[in-house]
């Protein structure tokens, strides 16, 4: 006679292994476009942050005019000890410092400003691979955002973003 067995055999465990598996292979692409996606977006959001703290800039340091990336942002010390014209803490410091140089969110910003002082400025997001983003988005004065996929992205010459 045999005892009564507890336990699943080594069949039903694969069985059960292999169904993981295929749930796993079916969700995993669809998890990498909802973090796509959620990247593109966080880009759109803080190239509005962006376009919003220009417009303050300029407002605030007439002289200076429109500003580089770094100088929009800063600590928590430079800003506890007040807003200046290299450290205006209109933006997050980490968007500002690009992520610490490695990008935020998949994405990497560029501003760039023309004149003395800084009539216009241009601003990038270009993904740092296609994993993390399929479109580059861009911007300007004007403040509206464009989208250009996949190439890199120029004010004027992408898609707008409704």
């Amino acid at each position: 006679m045999r005892k009564e067995q507890k336990g699943f055999s080594l069949i039903e465990l694969l069985v059960v292994v292999a169904i993981i598996l295929v749930i796993a292979a079916i969700a995993i692409p669809n998890f990498m476009r909802a973090r796509m996606s959620a990247n593109e977006s966080s880009a759109v959001a803080s190239l509005r942050a962006i376009n919003t703290a220009e417009a303050s800039y300029a407002s605030a340091y007439p002289d200076t005019g429109f500003g580089p990336l770094a100088n929009l942002g800063g600590s928590a010390a430079d800003c506890a000890a007040g807003p200046s014209v290299n450290n205006a803490c209109y933006i997050d410091n980490n968007l500002a410092s690009n992520g610490g140089g490695g990008g935020k969110d998949g994405f990497n910003f560029t501003v760039t400003v023309a004149g003395s002082p800084a009539v216009s400025y241009s601003v990038d997001a270009e993904p740092l691979s296609p994993n993390t983003g399929s479109r580059a988005f861009c911007s300007d004065e004007s403040g509206v955002i464009y989208y250009l996929a996949p190439n890199t992205c120029t004010p004027g010459t992408g898609t707008p973003i409704q």
